[in-house]
């Protein structure tokens, strides 16, 4: 997802103030991550008081599920990208299952690149905002939300399905391989931004986080 511009006191116009904090929050979470956002230095950011930003969240949980949604578009965003970057809709060069492998990978390639693009953003996106105040939470990866929230995980999901489809994955194998690639690529990511895999050069990790892509899917789709 590309950054917004016009986010801060000169991008308020006047009755578009819950955008205007939300760009403004989501700023503050790619700088710092989900801590960094706070209503009150949302609300600063944008030139108001923040009772006119209580007015529009109910609190610093609400933001964030705010930024927490924009995050989660990001990444569904970069992984789409991804995928039709790579040609891996079908190009004719291709069979279809050897075209479902490969838009399997790309979409995990996207997911590393946005972690590694926006890391305070991803971080946000996968953070645990605290209690809404009507009692609700965060939705699950498998609740159909109107929103964005976990598109990634259906991307991910509907591309193993073509696996099925294209007979490259065994049908009775399927069950729960979305959690299987999902921690693989997620703890990938976390690795590289946060563990002794970011002291790897930009080769070094595309040739890492290519390998272990073609890993998990070798073990999706090999022969019994």
């Amino acid at each position: 997802m590309m950054r917004t511009e016009g986010t801060g006191k000169s991008g308020y116009h006047h009755g578009d103030l819950r955008n205007a904090l939300i760009e403004a929050a989501t700023d503050l979470a790619r700088d710092g991550g989900p801590e960094a956002v706070v209503l009150r230095a949302a609300a600063r950011s944008v030139g108001v008081s923040p009772t006119a930003a209580y007015r529009h969240f109910t609190g610093q949980g609400d933001l964030l599920m705010a930024v927490k949604e924009q995050g989660q578009r990001g990444l569904a965003e970069t992984m789409e990208r991804s995928a039709a970057g790579d040609g891996a809709e079908g190009d004719g060069a291709r069979d279809a299952g050897e075209a479902a492998e490969e838009r399997l990978k790309a979409l995990g390639a996207g997911y590393i690149e946005f972690a590694l693009a926006e890391p305070g953003l991803f971080r946000a996106a996968f953070c645990r905002p605290p209690e809404a105040a009507d009692g609700s939470g965060d939705p699950g990866p498998q609740e159909d939300s109107a929103r964005w929230m976990y598109r990634s995980f259906r991307l991910l999901a509907e591309a193993l399905d073509g696996l099925v489809t294209t007979g490259r994955m065994p049908a009775e194998r399927r069950s729960g391989t979305e959690i299987t690639a999902w921690a693989a690529v997620h703890g990938l990511a976390v690795l590289l931004l946060d563990g002794p895999l970011g002291r790897l050069s930009p080769e070094q990790r595309d040739t890492l986080a290519a390998g272990a892509l073609d890993t998990v899917i070798r073990g999706f789709t090999a022969s019994e």
